[in-house]
């Protein structure tokens, strides 16, 4: 009898997922966990927490549905709090365990866990298929072999490349183990400081595969794809983009679902500009899935893929402002304080106020990163410090460093001040310079944050 676990990570889902079809496939009985890290509620060197409590909830959600998924076809979901690669051996110990099935990871934190499994376990069947990407390794090694060094040129290397088909939803799965594993309560996340007159995150979105399914419907049975490219960089509304990013990032949508829905969109009512940028969009993500992997630690260097670091320093008052919301520029504010009240900011608005961190207030773009990381409910390790790297000129834009003129982003795209208004942009601006009694600005202790 063949014993398997099957650690949900970036997959939580029953539909199309690769990881669940494999184990179902090969086991005779499957225990399917979730391990919740204390390491990602723990304060980390850029004073941010890398699970905040939007997201924590988000992921609460999430979970909820997906036990409640399998439930309906006699599994259950075991959730445990603590050290990922110690619960895992634990259990493998405890069951006999042969097989282990889990996403393909493509940060070095996540790989790092998987190595010290399999060097504890060396005769473990470790299985880690591609559940989070659009293309399965296998059919774009050449383009990974020879990575390329920007986005065109992967995109044209794979925008003609055919994608697996997305799977259906299992009709059964192994039954769990005879042994009962005891659960532990997982702390529930404090809620957020709230922005007077607005909504919070659980108003556009709700975490869960059903929530996700839903909303993909919503989007392709309305006009809303046609005319994408032109409402993308609104900096409000939940039809001013696909809003799939959370559910995605917390692999409750698979891309190859969002691909296969939009494929069948133009086949009915027709292709155009708008819905090939949907495509590009994702291709966009696609590329920084790949990019984390191949470049690994130095997703977090200060200098990023390059050899020389920025000429950054760390003001803490300006981060402080930044953070909060109270910078000389009002756009800025109220783009922050969207994301603090809500987790989720448009992409126009995370490109102006990356800008604004890194050329006006000239700090060190890992804690801009680190600081979505944790307040974005739809934070994805490699689109978010791949995306940071990009616009900091340390990633894999050939063009360097992005800079925005804020005030021109303001008239362009809230000539009225309506999005000012609605999010209290208009703060007293806090002053910048601040320094200790030897006048210089107050500087941290350096260390790996991943």
């Amino acid at each position: 009898m063949t014993t398997g676990i099957l650690w949900f990570t970036r997959d939580l889902r029953l539909d199309d997922n690769p990881t669940l079809i494999q184990a179902a496939e090969t086991c005779d009985q499957l225990l399917c966990v979730y391990l919740h890290d204390p390491a990602l509620v723990k304060r980390q060197q850029f004073n941010s927490i890398r699970l905040g409590s939007k997201r924590q909830r988000f992921l609460a959600a999430g979970l909820k549905d997906l036990s409640e998924q399998l439930s309906s076809l006699g599994q259950n979901l075991v959730e445990l709090n603590g050290d990922p690669v110690e619960l895992l051996s634990s259990l493998i110990s405890q069951l006999g365990v042969r097989c282990l099935f889990c996403a393909r990871p493509n940060g070095c934190y996540e790989t790092r866990q998987l190595d010290a499994i399999q060097q504890r376990f060396p005769h473990l069947q470790l299985s880690t298929p591609d559940s989070y990407t659009l293309f399965d390794r296998r059919d774009i090694t050449p383009v990974l072999e020879a990575f390329p060094p920007g986005f065109s040129r992967f995109r044209r290397q794979v925008e003609n490349q055919a994608y697996p088909a997305p799977l259906g939803r299992p009709n059964q799965l192994p039954p769990p183990p005879g042994v009962e594993i005891p659960q532990v309560e997982i702390p529930q996340a404090a809620p957020s400081a709230a922005v007077s007159s607005v909504f919070t995150c659980s108003d556009w979105f709700s975490g869960g595969e059903l929530a996700a399914q839903a909303h993909l419907e919503r989007y392709f049975t309305s006009a809303l794809p046609l005319s994408y490219k032109e409402v993308r960089n609104a900096l409000d509304g939940l039809d001013n983009g696909t809003r799939f990013s959370p559910w995605l990032a917390q692999g409750s949508l698979s891309p190859r679902r969002v691909m296969h829905a939009l494929g069948q969109y133009e086949h009915t009512h027709g292709s155009n500009e708008s819905t090939y940028w949907i495509f590009f969009e994702l291709l966009w993500r696609e590329y920084f899935q790949w990019y984390a992997e191949h470049h690994g630690h130095r997703l977090f260097h200060p200098q990023g893929i390059g050899s020389k670091p920025p000429l950054t320093s760390f003001y803490p008052q300006r981060f402080k402002s930044w953070c909060e919301g109270t910078t000389p520029w009002p756009l800025v504010n109220a783009c922050m304080r969207q994301l603090k009240a809500t987790g989720w900011m448009s992409n126009r608005g995370r490109q102006i106020v990356a800008s604004c961190l890194v050329n006006e207030l000239e700090l060190d773009w890992r804690y801009g990163a680190a600081w979505f990381e944790q307040e974005l409910i739809d934070y994805d390790m490699a689109s978010n410090w791949g995306n940071w790297q990009y616009l900091a000129g340390v990633g894999a834009d050939p063009r360097g460093k992005r800079h925005f003129d804020i005030s021109k982003q303001a008239r362009q795209f809230d000539p009225e001040g309506l999005f000012i208004q609605r999010w209290e942009g208009n703060q007293p601006a806090t002053p910048l310079h601040t320094v200790d009694a030897a006048d210089w600005p107050v500087m941290p202790q350096d260390s790996s944050l991943h």
